[in-house]
């Protein structure tokens, strides 16, 4: 009697599983050049002159302004000309906490960033109430009412200002220990703890950028970007999220602002509210390098620092170069110096859009993974 035998069934095949990804071969590349680069411009102090410092600080302030304004402008859509609000803001505070209230400038920069960001609390419900246009002269109003109000302190100089002590800015602990360190007087250890200072707010701002770009706020922020009637459709709060994005950008423009004028130790209402020195220049900047991008900022700032070391000694001329440059690149570049680049060219040093990815080992054909895989 034969038995009829039947083969088990084969077991099946592992389904492939997708993975979601953002990082590239390039961006891995450029993060490798960027820790190089800081590592870099950190060691810098101990072999550069103190005008190279200074020059370096205003573009590191400068490109943590203008990621700010393109976090606002770029992904939320709010375009703000009253950014200066929170720097003249920042700085003020700082003078507070240091000659009133008798803190450590360098712990009182992070306060002043801190209670710039609650300020914008009321502000921001004031602002929100307007669309377009409207809102970006509203933010303007409101920094003009700032600087009002500044010069109405006269416990911080009025309207003709103030500066620092200097027992409190050489005495602060960071300078102390700057100084020690590299052997240095005090006033030549402030510009170097500035430097550093302002080297860690701006690789801290672009870090910070890049992972919120990434982050679930940031796939709202970019839905709001793209069709805000279509991210309500699908439950974004986007009342909710533009207002914490004011509020992120007001800690960080105020932040900033106090660290400049930390570094400056003189103040006035004027200076400190100028929309020309931190609003005009920061658009410039965002502009010509290219608005909605990480990478656009920070060829923005580098190529203004250029233009502002061969055209700055011509007087009023120089701000016409300035505008005539901004409305040549929008005409050739309507994205920008890097955005049209990146489009042209598929280049993201930071990409924050999201891929489906399967696994190279999945993706194979039966015949490759026998050979090894493909070649």
């Amino acid at each position: 009697m034969s038995l009829l035998t039947q083969d088990a069934p084969l077991p099946a095949a592992p389904r492939a599983r997708w993975r979601v990804a953002t990082r590239t071969r390039l961006s891995t590349v450029a993060g490798i050049a960027a820790l190089v680069i800081v590592a870099g411009l950190a060691a810098l102090p101990l072999v550069a002159g103190r005008g190279l410092l200074q020059d370096l600080f205003f573009v590191f302030t400068m490109l943590a302004l203008a990621q700010c304004w393109n976090l606002l402008a770029g992904y939320a859509g709010l375009v703000s000309v009253g950014q200066q609000a929170y720097v003249g803001l920042g700085a003020y505070l700082l003078f507070g906490f240091t000659v009133a209230a008798g803190i450590d400038p360098i712990v009182a920069i992070p306060l002043a960033g801190l209670a710039a960001a609650v300020i914008a609390i009321p502000t921001a419900f004031v602002v929100f109430r307007l669309r377009g246009a409207y809102f970006a002269i509203g933010t303007w109003v409101v920094a003009e009412v700032f600087r009002l109000v500044a010069a109405q302190v006269k416990a911080l100089g009025g309207g003709t200002g103030m500066s620092l002590p200097r027992e409190a800015t050489n005495d602060s602990w960071v300078v102390q220990a700057t100084a020690e360190l590299l052997g240095i007087r005090a006033a030549a250890a402030r510009d170097v703890a500035s430097y550093w200072l302002a080297l860690l707010v701006a690789a801290g701002t672009v870090v910070f950028v890049y992972a919120l770009l990434r982050s679930r706020r940031g796939l709202a922020l970019a839905a709001i970007r793209d069709s805000e009637p279509a991210a309500l459709s699908v439950g974004v709060d986007a009342f909710r999220t533009k207002v914490w994005i004011y509020l992120v950008a007001a800690f960080g423009t105020g932040l900033t602002g106090a660290l400049i004028y930390f570094q400056k130790a003189r103040i006035s209402p004027d200076a400190a509210f100028s929309v020309l020195d931190w609003t005009a220049y920061v658009l410039f900047i965002v502009v010509i390098g290219g608005i909605g991008t990480i990478e656009g900022p920070i060829v923005g700032v580098i190529v203004f620092a250029l233009l502002q070391a061969q055209l700055a000694d011509l007087g009023s001329w120089y701000l016409m170069l300035l505008g005539l440059i901004a409305i040549l690149v929008m005409r050739l570049f309507p994205k920008g110096l890097w955005g049209s680049v990146a489009d042209r060219f598929d280049l993201h040093l930071f990409p924050i859009r999201r891929r489906l990815v399967l696994p190279a080992a999945a993706a194979a054909t039966p015949s490759e993974k026998e050979q090894g895989g493909t070649p």
